[in-house]
C-alpha cells in the first residue's frame, strides 16, 4: 500500500480526545490549519491538467469534441475580488450562540469561507462559483473541535432555528452542501476539519475509530503508521473526508476486496438535536430496522456524523495492477462478469470501453526507445490477430496480499482473460494508473477554462441490465448534444464489481455556448434518464443531493419516497438538517 506518511503530520492516537482538547483560545490557529480546496475549481493552486508532454492528446480532444487545444487560450484563473457575495443574515444571534460553544475564533462569516461552503464540484458548482452566481450562501461557517462541541453546537443552532449543512472536504458533485435559495433563516456551515484524528484501534477486531472530518490522506496515514489500512480509495480521497464517504455511500476503486463504504463503516456515532445517537459496531445484529443503514447516505439530513468505526487490514505485503486488453467491449464486460462469479478476490476489477481507451491512451507521455518499439509492436500483434484496434478495450485488475497468494489469484485470473479473448500486457499501465487515479478531476478545470463541459453520472445494474443500460445512455447523450446543436463526447468504463452486476460510469464532455448550466442539464438529464428506463440506479456512489433528486421515485417507488419524506420530518420536525436534500 502507498505509504502516504510522508505527506502529513500524524498526530497523537493514543488518548482519548477531551472535550477541551483545543481550547477556546487554540481555535484560530486550529481553523486556520483546515485545508480546503481552491474556491473557484478542484484540488489546490498550483496543480493541475498539462498536455503539452502528451502528444496524442490535442488531435483526440479535437476528434472527440471539436475543441482545438492549441488555438484557445485558457481562461486565467478567476479573482475573489470581483465576486459579489451577499451579505450574511446572521443578526449577530446565531453567531454568538455559536460562539459560546466553539469560541469566537471559531465561527467566521468571512466571505471567502462562505463561498468556499456553497456548493461542491459538478460542472453546475463550478460554473455558477466562477461566475459569481451565488444566490444564497451559509451565513456562517463554524469550526468545532471536538464531539462534544458538535452535539452541543447542534443543540444551540436548532434552538435558535438556524439550518445546518454539515461539510467535509466540499468534494461533492451531487448539490449535497447547496444551501436552498428561498431559505429566510441563518443557515451554517459546520465544518468538522478539525475532527481529524485516528482514535483508537481495536487491532484483535480490525476495528478502528476515527472522527469524522479526517481527509483520506490524514487518516491513511495514521493507520499506515500502525500497520493497517482502511482500503477505500475514491477518486477525490486527496480532498474528501470519512464522513462525507459515509454520508453520501461513497465506493472506492478497491470495492471489489474491500467493499464499499457501507460494508466498511460498522458503526458512527450522530450528533442530533435530541443527543448523540451511537451505532455500535457489531458484526452483524438483529434489533429491527438497521439505524446504520439509516446514517449511510443521509447527507446530513439526520445529523451531523462525528466518529466512524471502520473495519480495517493489515497492509497487505504485496499489490500489484496489471492491465489487460480485451479485442472489444463486450468480450471485456464477459470477462468482469466470469471474474465476479469466480472464486478469485481480486481488489481492483476495472474494463474501459473502446471510447474510454482511447482516451486513455492519449493521456499518456510520449514513448520513447525501446518502450516506443514495445508498444508499436504489440498494436502490429493485435493487428495480425485480427483486432479491430479501434474496438480496444483496456482492462486493470488489481492484486494484494502475500506473495504466494497473489501469484495464484494472477494465475486463476488471466485463465479467465485469455477465455474472454483478453490478453495481458503487463504492469506499466497500472502503475500509471496508479500514479494518475487522483488526478482525474483536475480534468474538468482543464476543459472548463476552455469553454468546456466535462462531468460524470455512474449507475449500477445487474449483469443482465448492463448492455442495454450502457447503450440507451450512450444514445441518449448523442441524441442530446445533436438536440443542442454540439459536438460532445460520451464514455465508459465498468468498475465495482459485485455478484450480482457493477458500476457503469459514464464521463461526457462537450464544447458549451452561452448558457453552460442549461446545456449541461439537456446532456445530464438525458443520461439520468437513460439508467432509469434500463433499470439502473441514479447513482452508485455519488449521492443523492439536489442533482439526482428528481429520479428517487424511480430508484425506491414513490412510497419509498413517502417512506423517507416521512423519515425526514418526523426525526427533524423543523427542518433544520440540511433540508431539501434527496427528497423535499
Amino acid at each position: 500500500m502507498t505509504d502516504l506518511s510522508d505527506l502529513v503530520e500524524t498526530p497523537e492516537t493514543e488518548r482519548e480526545p477531551r472535550a477541551d482538547a483545543v481550547s477556546h483560545a487554540r481555535a484560530a490557529t486550529a481553523v486556520a490549519d483546515v485545508p480546503h480546496m481552491k474556491w473557484w475549481g478542484w484540488g489546490v493552486p498550483g496543480v493541475g491538467f498539462h498536455f503539452e508532454d502528451k502528444p496524442a492528446f490535442a488531435p483526440f480532444v479535437a476528434k472527440a469534441v471539436g475543441l482545438d487545444l492549441h488555438a484557445v487560450a485558457p481562461l486565467d484563473p478567476p479573482r475573489f475580488d470581483g465576486v459579489d457575495v451577499p451579505p450574511g443574515r446572521d443578526d449577530g444571534r446565531v453567531r454568538s450562540a455559536a460562539a459560546a460553544v466553539v469560541g469566537d475564533a471559531a465561527v467566521t462569516d468571512d466571505a471567502m469561507d462562505r463561498v468556499v461552503h456553497t456548493y461542491g464540484k459538478s460542472l453546475r458548482d463550478l460554473v455558477r462559483v466562477r461566475a459569481g452566481v451565488l444566490p444564497r450562501t451559509p451565513d456562517l461557517v463554524v469550526y468545532p473541535g471536538t464531539e462534544d462541541e458538535v452535539q452541543a453546537l447542534v443543540t444551540a443552532l436548532v434552538a435558535e432555528d438556524a439550518v445546518i449543512i454539515p461539510f467535509g472536504g466540499g468534494s461533492n458533485i451531487a448539490g449535497s452542501l447547496e444551501p436552498d435559495p428561498a431559505e429566510s433563516r441563518v443557515v451554517v456551515s459546520v465544518d468538522l476539519g478539525r475532527l481529524d484524528r485516528l482514535i483508537d484501534i481495536d487491532e484483535a477486531s480490525g476495528l478502528a475509530r476515527i472522527q469524522a472530518g479526517a481527509l483520506g490522506p490524514v487518516l491513511e496515514a495514521q493507520l499506515n503508521e500502525r500497520g493497517w489500512t482502511i482500503g477505500h480509495f475514491p477518486d477525490s480521497f486527496t480532498h474528501s473526508t470519512l464522513g462525507g464517504w459515509v454520508a453520501t455511500r461513497s465506493s472506492g476503486m478497491q470495492s471489489d476486496k474491500y467493499g464499499d463504504i457501507a460494508d466498511i463503516a460498522r458503526g458512527m456515532r450522530v450528533a442530533r438535536p435530541g443527543g448523540l445517537l451511537d451505532v455500535r459496531p457489531y458484526p452483524s445484529a438483529s434489533t429491527g430496522p438497521s439505524v446504520r443503514e439509516l446514517i449511510l447516505g443521509s447527507e446530513g439530513r439526520l445529523g451531523v456524523i462525528t466518529e466512524v468505526t471502520v473495519q480495517v487490514h493489515r497492509v497487505p505485503a504485496k499489490r500489484v495492477i496489471h492491465a489487460y486488453f480485451f479485442p472489444n467491449w463486450s468480450a471485456g464486460l464477459a470477462a468482469m462478469q466470469a471474474l465476479a462469479a469466480s472464486d478469485v478476490h481480486p481488489t481492483v476489477t476495472r474494463v474501459s470501453d473502446a471510447r474510454e481507451t482511447g482516451f486513455s491512451l492519449a493521456t499518456a507521455k510520449e514513448s520513447k526507445g525501446l518502450s516506443a518499439l514495445a508498444q508499436r509492436g504489440l498494436m502490429a500483434f493485435l493487428k495480425r490477430r485480427g483486432w479491430d484496434l479501434d474496438e480496444l478495450c483496456l482492462s486493470f485488475i488489481g492484486y494484494e496480499g502475500e506473495p504466494d497468494h497473489v501469484g495464484r489469484q494472477r494465475k486463476a485470473v488471466e485463465r479467465i482473460v485469455k477465455q474472454h479473448g483478453g490478453i495481458g500486457v503487463g504492469t506499466g499501465p497500472g502503475v500509471l494508473y496508479d500514479q494518475k487515479k487522483f488526478d482525474t478531476p483536475y480534468l474538468r478545470d482543464f476543459l472548463l477554462d476552455r469553454g468546456t463541459a466535462g462531468d460524470v453520472s455512474e449507475t449500477a445494474a445487474p449483469w443482465s441490465r448492463l448492455r442495454p443500460v450502457y447503450d440507451r445512455t450512450i444514445a441518449a447523450a448523442e441524441a442530446a448534444y445533436a438536440s443542442l446543436g454540439r459536438q460532445g463526447w460520451i464514455m465508459c468504463h465498468l468498475s465495482h464489481s459485485y455478484h450480482a452486476g457493477a458500476c457503469l460510469y459514464f464521463t461526457f464532455a462537450f464544447v458549451f455556448g452561452d448558457d453552460p448550466v442549461a446545456e449541461y442539464d439537456v446532456v445530464k438529464t438525458a443520461v439520468q434518464q437513460a439508467f432509469a428506463d434500463e433499470g439502473g440506479s441514479l447513482s452508485h456512489h455519488h449521492g443523492v443531493g439536489l442533482e439526482h433528486a428528481a429520479w428517487m421515485p424511480d430508484a425506491v417507488s414513490a412510497e419509498g419516497v413517502g417512506v423517507l419524506r416521512g423519515l425526514f420530518a418526523a426525526t427533524d420536525p423543523g427542518g433544520n438538517l440540511n433540508p431539501t436534500k434527496i427528497v423535499r
